[in-house]
């Protein structure tokens, strides 16, 4: 560990474990404050894109995260030989993974609207100031202590302000965006590809695009056939639905953006269908996770 990140904190038990490091809870010497630490260790980025995100994340972290109350907050970054650290917010849990996998998916409408909202909120503001996250996904998704969502790991982002473009191939196969993978030139739209194929696993507990390898899995990723089979998707509204076909269209440029998805009548409604009875709409009103957008 750094000199100064031990001379500033007091670092703990491992909380979590990426491809490239490693996450500790840790304290602050002067406050006793909890926060985490990420340690990335350099010895593990082979790939001259990786590298070159690792030697931009805090920076673009620090922008993203400046006035959004749904992104992680960055506190401090030290540096070593061998490895960098980033101190951040502390997010309990569990993750949005951990909930959708851990047999609660599909999710209520209401609460998958929720989360949408608040993820499209993150998006759009790290948009705003030309950030791209490009690996938007559950695992990505956190809750604070108060419940709130926060977005993490800005450890793929890129910048792509005054009209710059992006190349690489980053992201996670389920949820990388067709034309990441196509090898050409790409813009922010790929977190509302990502965004959408989370919202799909929410209400259908699956994923939209899935193979037995990661060749399988790009290979549909890039057919792009949208499908929702009626054994999964038969209570799910027309709304949500169409929502799903906005954010995964593979024609970039027919594709919402993270400000439109909010301006979407599911959302805007919260995921309640027109006809919700009163007695209905007040129990839902009740969901703690409809609090997401409230205490943006």
């Amino acid at each position: 560990m750094s000199e100064g990140l031990n001379r500033d904190y007091e670092v703990g038990d491992e909380i979590g474990r990426g491809r490239f490091g490693t996450v500790f809870r840790c304290f602050s010497r002067e406050t006793g404050e909890a926060f985490a630490v990420k340690s990335i260790d350099k010895s593990l980025l082979a790939d001259p894109v990786d590298r070159a995100c690792a030697e931009r994340e805090a920076e673009l972290h620090l922008l993203a995260a400046e006035g959004n109350p749904h992104v992680v907050g960055i506190h401090d970054a030290y540096e070593d030989g061998g490895s960098a650290h980033l101190v951040l917010d502390l997010c309990p849990g569990p993750d949005l993974f951990d909930r959708i996998s851990g047999g609660r998916a599909p999710l209520p409408e209401p609460e998958a609207a929720a989360v949408s909202a608040a993820l499209a909120e993150a998006i759009a503001a790290c948009h705003r100031r030309g950030v791209a996250h490009r690996d938007v996904k559950p695992d990505n998704v956190l809750f604070d202590a108060r419940g709130r969502l926060r977005l993490a790991d800005f450890g793929s982002a890129e910048w792509f302000g005054e009209g710059r473009a992006m190349r690489g191939v980053v992201g996670t196969p389920y949820y990388v965006a067709p034309e990441v993978l196509a090898g050409d030139e790409y813009g922010e739209k790929v977190d509302v590809w990502s965004a959408g194929v989370v919202l799909y696993m929410m209400l259908a507990g699956i994923p939209p695009f899935f193979g037995d390898s990661t060749a399988e899995i790009f290979a549909a990723v890039m057919r792009g056939n949208l499908r929702f089979p009626t054994r999964v998707f038969g209570s799910v509204s027309p709304a949500a639905k169409d929502l799903i076909r906005r954010m995964l269209c593979r024609d970039v440029s027919r594709r919402f953006s993270a400000e439109q998805v909010l301006m979407h009548p599911w959302i805007r409604s919260g995921g309640v269908p027109e006809a919700t009875s009163v007695e209905q709409q007040s129990a839902l009103d009740q969901n703690p996770l409809r609090r997401y957008i409230a205490t943006a």
